[in-house]
């Protein structure tokens, strides 16, 4: 008996196919947009692992009245950094400036937010490049790919010229604003009227004590305080990728209430016949999977469309896509509920009637 009803449900779908398909698409298009944000919020938490990398220090010594590097302007003296240099734990010591800044390509292109940073050339924090080479001269910039920059272009700072030797990849902060680095000493012309300042002393090696009026923080603190900024928009992405999996449960739990409803004299002929309502509602439950599986196709590739069409980066991490399917299952059967519920409940007295 089981096979049988289960053998009329996916007979069912096929007769009822346009409808099907319909639901599909749609429910896919949700779970598409539940990935994308999925990736989006990965994205965060990538970037900020990509840009404390890129700076590749063990410790970093900023004033003692912030938290981190990337969240205040208050800066300490760049001569700092050879005194920390002299430490017998530490094996390289360089002063960085990090601050907002804006870039245009041409004199007539829309200004673009980016993050600059300024590293004295061969020293920590001097960026590792994806392709072309690092910082080696005044007047000389290493770009992120998402500015859709080349190589030996000239772009504007702050006012000034530089011309683009190197890029990154996907060294950003702050939800996607790109990194720039220029030279420390351009860095410190182009904002800080040349004065010798520094955000931070970035260490390689292991400084002890901390001179005074300033402390040390580890690559751990400087990735939380990057992270704090974005904590209430990370919380709204969460939120709204649960508001997706509801909709997605409405869409799926409506169609298969609505064929349960044109089916119920299929159900009552069932019971008639001995078929058990156990058996009634597996069949609603192979609809759902089989609808909760082809959409989890549609979605995924409806995420590599969509992901590419988003202004941020968006990196849908392997686990996500692998328990995806699992996912739109469990919820497809709990929405299938209210049809499962109809389907038992039919009475046989119905499959005689006129």
């Amino acid at each position: 008996m089981l096979r049988s009803v289960l053998f009329v449900s996916l007979r069912d779908l096929q007769w009822r196919r346009r409808r099907f398909l319909i639901g599909v698409f749609a429910a896919g298009l949700v779970f598409a947009l539940a990935l994308v944000i999925t990736g989006i919020s990965q994205s965060f938490r990538n970037e900020v692992n990509r840009t404390v990398g890129a700076i590749d220090a063990d410790q970093w010594v900023v004033s003692e009245k912030v938290a981190g590097p990337f969240t205040a302007s208050t800066l300490i003296a760049s001569a700092l950094a050879p005194k920390i240099a002299a430490d017998p734990g530490v094996k390289q010591a360089s002063a960085i400036v990090l601050l907002r800044n804006t870039l245009k390509k041409t004199p007539t292109s829309s200004l673009r937010d980016i993050g600059m940073i300024g590293a004295e050339p061969g020293g920590v924090g001097s960026p590792a490049v994806a392709d072309g080479r690092t910082l080696q001269h005044d007047g000389e910039a290493v770009v992120d790919k998402s500015l859709n920059i080349g190589l030996g272009e000239e772009i504007t700072v702050a006012g000034s010229p530089f011309r683009v030797v190197g890029r990154t990849d996907g060294v950003t902060y702050f939800a996607g604003i790109p990194a720039v680095f220029i030279t420390l000493r351009d860095a410190q012309r182009v904002s800080l009227v040349s004065q010798p300042l520094a955000s931070a002393i970035v260490v390689r090696g292991h400084l002890a004590q901390a001179p005074e009026t300033t402390h040390i923080v580890s690559n751990d603190m400087v990735r939380a305080d990057l992270r704090r900024p974005l904590k209430n928009g990370a919380g709204t992405i969460d939120t709204m990728r649960f508001l997706l999996w509801v909709v997605a449960a409405g869409i799926i739990g409506s169609i298969l209430y609505i064929q349960a409803i044109e089916r119920t004299r299929d159900f009552a002929v069932f019971k008639a016949i001995g078929v058990t309502g156990r058996s009634l509602a597996s069949g609603m439950a192979i609809q759902a999977i089989v609808l909760a599986l082809l959409a989890t196709v549609v979605a995924i590739i409806l995420s590599y469309v969509l992901g590419p069409l988003m202004p941020i980066r968006v990196e849908v991490p392997d686990s996500a896509l692998v328990l995806m399917p699992a996912v739109a299952i469990v919820i497809s059967v709990i929405a299938s509920l209210l049809g499962m519920r109809r389907a038992v409940s039919v009475d046989p007295a119905m499959a005689f009637g006129g």
